[in-house]
């Protein structure tokens, strides 16, 4: 059971004038929420690349291995995308208030080999309640091998965490799209998210059939369709999850796994904190100014936008920056923000290396 506890009844200044200002902002432009055109545009770009590589390497004829390796691993960064400017927004129902179009979205998450409900308790109710809080935010557990906070154990090993992070970040895809959601599974019925056997068995069932069909589109019709060595095919296959793998984990990170916010333990909690300002304090953006980043990043370098937020479609983002930011000045509220992509990238290695080097 989760004890750490947030205020339930103090509502701060910032909290409600910036509730207001941004509800203000959709009702003056006379707009939802949820998706627009431009995110219908963007679904179709993203996924459709997705599928077109796939389908070139199936059926281009190309058997030059560096040709199929760079297609794949095109194909992870695909994948990757997908997973950022897709199934994020509507993991968090903020693509889309209409349940069939939900449905018709979990095929571009089935694509993928991942589970949505696992995903869903994961980082909508844990991960984006508890920001940050040791022991309880999975995006920050150590994992032996990482020391991501300074409240976690330090091992001697860890002062090369810096140098084989990226090597690590590059198998967490594969972890995900084979036992992970297997595993979290069990986990969230033991804590109670789940809240039968029965419903327990039908997410097992769900589970085994959605990743199936992943590995049915992406080995087992490459290995019978390619005409190359299925050693290569099986190579290529990791390839593609390497990819995806480092470049989902280092976008994610830089949002909270960097020096300009901290980390908090679990039991500094005394039921006095207001949730959005934990959020503020907790969150960092990045390379803000960037349109082509913030297109392909579906909008993950406005992250305090999107955790003060979550129900709104990260197209929406780049307009509600300004009015944060500003309402953060008023209520002298810090607004996080690194102001380059590299330079977001470069400061979260460096806060590993410098954990790494720290005793406890």
């Amino acid at each position: 059971m989760i004890e750490y506890k947030f205020s339930g009844s103090q509502q701060s200044d910032f909290e409600r004038v910036v509730r207001s200002r941004v509800n203000t902002y959709f009702k003056h432009q006379n707009l939802s929420k949820k998706a627009n055109w431009n995110m219908f545009y963007k679904t179709l770009f993203t996924f459709g690349g997705y599928v077109i590589i796939y389908l070139l390497i199936l059926f281009s004829g190309w058997t030059n291995y560096f040709v199929l390796f760079f297609l794949w691993g095109l194909l992870g960064l695909g994948q990757a995308l997908v997973g950022m400017t897709i199934m994020h927004d509507v993991v968090h129902t903020s693509y889309t208030k209409n349940k069939w179009i939900r449905v018709l979205l979990e095929i571009p998450i089935i694509s993928i080999g991942v589970e949505s409900l696992i995903w869903r308790i994961e980082h909508n109710i844990i991960h984006h309640t508890y920001t940050n809080v040791e022991g309880i935010d999975q995006d920050i557990n150590d994992r032996f091998v990482f020391r991501f906070s300074p409240h976690q154990k330090r091992r001697w090993f860890h002062q090369f965490q810096h140098i084989y992070a990226t090597f690590i970040y590059g198998f967490l895809i594969i972890e995900w799209v084979t036992v992970k959601d297997f595993l979290k599974l069990f986990k969230y019925f033991r804590l109670g998210f789940i809240k039968s056997k029965l419903e327990l068995a039908a997410n097992i069932l769900q589970l085994i059939i959605k990743k199936s069909v992943f590995y049915l589109l992406f080995l087992i019709i490459p290995l019978y369709v390619l005409n190359i060595s299925g050693v290569f095919v099986v190579l290529m296959f990791f390839t593609m999850l390497v990819v995806a793998g480092i470049t989902m984990t280092i976008v994610f990170q830089l949002a909270h796994v960097v020096p300009l916010v901290p980390t908090l333990a679990a039991e500094s909690s005394n039921g006095k904190n207001n949730w959005f300002l934990h959020q503020m304090e907790t969150t960092s953006n990045f390379a803000n100014e960037s349109r082509w980043l913030s297109f392909f990043l579906g909008g993950l370098n406005f992250q305090i936008e999107h955790h003060l937020f979550p129900d709104v479609c990260h197209v929406h983002y780049p307009y509600l920056a300004p009015i944060v930011k500003k309402t953060a000045e008023e209520h002298q509220i810090p607004y996080h923000y690194q102001r380059t992509f590299f330079g977001a990238i470069s400061s979260h290695y460096a806060l590993l290396k410098k954990l790494g080097l720290e005793s406890n």
